[in-house]
């Protein structure tokens, strides 16, 4: 256990950093489970609404990612890879027909 003042202090704030960090990890995963799933539901019923739908979701995934890349939460490669992937399923299933 901390011994002193400053030690506790450091211990509650990487107990804090921590669960911001785990909310951004967390909605990112959420956001690229929900650009996926709009992809399935474009497969199925290729139409103008639902390619709106893919395209806005992957820019709302895309945009979350970049910000906690500026936050240091993920490292900056990590969210390349991560955006690589999504943009990779996305464009097989748009230009699938």
């Amino acid at each position: 256990m901390a011994n002193n003042k400053s030690a506790k202090k450091r211990i509650q704030i990487a107990e804090r950093n921590r669960l911001i960090n785990k909310s951004y990890k967390s909605t990112v995963k959420t956001l690229t489970k929900k650009t996926l799933e709009n992809c399935e539901k474009y497969k199925k019923a290729p139409n103008i609404d639902n390619e709106n739908l893919v395209k806005t979701s992957l820019n709302k995934a895309f945009s979350f990612i970049d910000k906690a890349v500026k936050k240091n939460v993920l490292h900056k490669n990590n969210g390349a890879n991560k955006k690589s992937k999504i943009n990779q399923f996305v464009k097989t299933t748009l230009t699938a027909k």
